[in-house]
């Protein structure tokens, strides 16, 4: 591993242990030659997930993508980072799980809402009005009873 301080390739594992509920493993590092301490994070790589959108378009699964959503929906809301971070790794950790390589972005929507309504109701209204594409007030006014039944 490079030192990120001083670019020498010789550096030493100080401490290891699990991050991530075991997903990855944090290491704590040594320079040898500047001595400066810095800490990496081991992952193991999996195959591509492939997103099918709307259009029938093809992406790769990009995780910031999900966070960008739920952060929006959670802005201003007694919600903390730590609270999102988890929420996100928990669909991250259902989507990887799946035997198929490749899944409709509806599917990953629903999971998004179904957790985002255990977490806070109104992130849930916020991320459903833009996710269901709420045509007028009346729809909304459903969800919301929806959400209060």
């Amino acid at each position: 591993m490079k030192c990120p301080y001083c670019g020498n390739a010789n550096t030493s594992v100080i401490d290891s242990r699990p991050a991530d509920d075991n997903a990855s493993t944090r290491r704590r590092r040594s320079c040898d030659a500047c001595g400066k301490r810095f800490t990496t994070y081991e992952k193991v790589e999996t195959i591509p997930l492939i997103i099918i959108k709307k259009d029938n378009n093809r992406e790769q699964y990009d995780r910031s993508k999900i966070e960008k959503g739920v952060l929006l929906s959670c802005h201003k809301r007694p919600v903390s980072a730590d609270q999102i971070r988890k929420l996100v790794d928990d669909i991250e950790k259902e989507l990887f799980s799946r035997e198929e390589r490749e899944i409709p972005s509806s599917e990953i929507g629903e999971t998004l809402m179904r957790k985002l309504k255990a977490l806070d109701s109104v992130a849930y209204v916020r991320f459903a009005s833009v996710y269901k594409e709420f045509k007028d007030v009346d729809t909304f006014m459903s969800e919301l009873q929806k959400l209060q039944d």
